[in-house]
């Protein structure tokens, strides 16, 4: 493993990793730093830690981790991402409670790829489907006020 980070941690590795419950979301990234401005600026979330070799990210609650292709050298999975492999290929990767107009309108702004503008859809939520840096899909989306009775 390759190591940028000059840094310390924001915690020792260790301690992160057994603090860990439930499930958990790794996703491999060409770079931490250009894969961050899609979460700040447009999905809005929180960036609990950030270094060239790893993040932690966190909304409504739950966490998961970005890693640099680089920290991956020894790991069987980089194999699978080679130049030009498109990340994340049949995975929706969902977050509630963000206005998905607004996501959207901050994705087109940035230049990110909308794969899908803010719809309705029948299973009672607004929803938008966009395509971060790396090519994995993002659907930010927040329920839909019930019709008045």
């Amino acid at each position: 493993m390759i190591k940028k980070a000059t840094e310390a941690p924001f915690m020792p590795a260790g301690d992160y990793g057994r603090s860990l419950r439930g499930m958990g979301v790794n996703l491999l990234v060409r770079s931490i730093e250009r894969a961050l401005p899609f979460f700040r600026e447009v999905l809005e979330v929180e960036v609990v830690h950030a270094d060239p070799d790893f993040a932690v990210l966190r909304h409504g609650g739950q966490e998961w981790m970005l890693h640099a292709d680089h920290t991956y050298t020894e790991n069987p999975l980089l194999a699978l991402t080679g130049d030009g492999a498109l990340r994340g290929a049949g995975i929706e990767l969902r977050l509630y409670d963000i206005d998905p107009d607004a996501a959207a309108a901050r994705a087109e702004a940035k230049g990110y790829h909308l794969l899908q503008p803010p719809k309705d859809k029948p299973h009672g939520l607004r929803e938008t489907y966009l395509v971060d840096v790396d090519g994995y899909v993002w659907v930010p989306g927040q329920g839909i006020p019930d019709p008045p009775a």
